[in-house]
């Protein structure tokens, strides 16, 4: 999802962006896992495929319930890999149990993987120079750390590009345009700091 000033393919895309893309994810970890499920997915394939499969995902994966997907078996892998409509990467699909594991771990270390992610910014959702205006880069310093540091603790498909989008739509970063109504409710409702552009990388 990139920045807000688009046409909207679909009816689904457009709900998605008012009513869901950058709204902070702050008590939600199945929600946060969803996030960061359909960025992994996604890697070298379109958004608009991800939206479309929605569906299917979340009858694949347990509605995203990251400790019952961290349980799953070759049977489960085999089941979903032959799930009409689904993705059929073996790697992804594994990627996602295996992400599920660490995801369980982070959750013993932190409490919760909302507090390990949202520690990296105090909890506040970070507005920086520029992206108001449409000047967004694909990844930048604060991914690349977060990045570097999932990649540690076993994560897959968590590179900088794909941590810099799960930012966005989980509310760390609001990349909404100016001028977008979301850009302004957002602002109003949660904790934000203002920011120098971080190691931008377009």
């Amino acid at each position: 999802m990139g920045h807000c000033n688009v046409f909207f393919t679909s009816e689904r895309d457009r709900i998605y962006h008012d009513c869901e893309w950058g709204v902070p994810v702050h008590n939600d970890d199945r929600q946060m896992f969803e996030h960061l499920t359909l960025e992994c997915l996604q890697c070298g394939l379109s958004w608009g495929l991800m939206m479309k499969k929605r569906e299917i995902f979340r009858k694949c994966f347990e509605n995203f319930e990251y400790d019952k997907i961290a349980d799953f078996g070759d049977d489960d892998v085999e089941r979903i890999i032959n799930t009409e409509g689904m993705i059929r990467s073996e790697r992804k699909i594994r990627a996602v149990i295996n992400n599920a594991i660490c995801y369980l771990k982070v959750r013993e270390e932190f409490g919760s993987f909302c507090d390990y992610i949202w520690g990296y910014t105090k909890g506040r959702t970070i507005l920086y120079d520029g992206h108001d205006r449409g000047n967004i880069p694909v990844s930048n310093g604060l991914s690349e750390r977060i990045s570097k540091d999932m990649k540690k603790r076993g994560f897959k498909y968590v590179g900088a590009i794909t941590i810099y989008s799960h930012l966005q739509a989980c509310g760390i970063i609001n990349d909404h345009a100016g001028d977008c109504p979301c850009y302004k409710k957002i602002n109003e409702t949660n904790p934000t700091v203002k920011m120098k552009p971080d190691k931008e990388v377009r």
